[in-house]
């Protein structure tokens, strides 16, 4: 199994970005086949007052305006929280090889915790997990976020 951390690295230094504007600490990475990251980003919801600012679905963007192409066969997307359902099918629809995350994510997950959708066999296409990269930071950086705020 290909080692993460260094992406994941990435990924949540992107997370520690969206505190910058109020919005959740989730921050998201897209490799390439050769690991190479392709694209970075991070929640965006507040800051762009958009409910799909999610740092998946920026960096699944990004990835597809630069290369022309909505398919991103051979890209692995890291993330430090479980993809939900929005996220997850985008994925699925981007044709993405491979999703890793950090933290699960009881309430939204849909990589697993609530649903598997990257891996419904009744879908076209069908992406590999890897769960729990770097899962204690992650989960500590949302808890601050939320202790925070209540």
């Amino acid at each position: 199994m290909t080692d993460f951390t260094v992406a994941m690295d990435h990924a949540l230094a992107e997370a520690r970005l969206a505190l910058d504007h109020g919005d959740v600490p989730i921050g998201a990475v897209l490799l390439d086949s050769a690991g190479t990251l392709v694209a970075a980003n991070h929640n965006r919801r507040e800051e762009l007052g958009d409910a799909t600012a999610h740092a998946e679905m920026l960096v699944l963007s990004a990835a597809s305006q630069a290369r022309g192409d909505w398919r991103l066969d051979g890209h692995t997307l890291v993330v430090t929280l479980e993809p939900c359902a929005m996220c997850a099918m985008a994925a699925v629809w981007a044709r993405i090889d491979r999703i890793v995350y950090a933290a699960p994510d009881p309430k939204a997950g849909a990589a697993w915790s609530l649903f598997n959708i990257p891996q419904d066999e009744r879908l076209n296409h069908r992406c590999d997990l890897v769960a729990g990269v770097r899962e204690e930071e992650a989960q500590k950086l949302l808890e601050e976020f939320f202790s925070a705020r209540r």
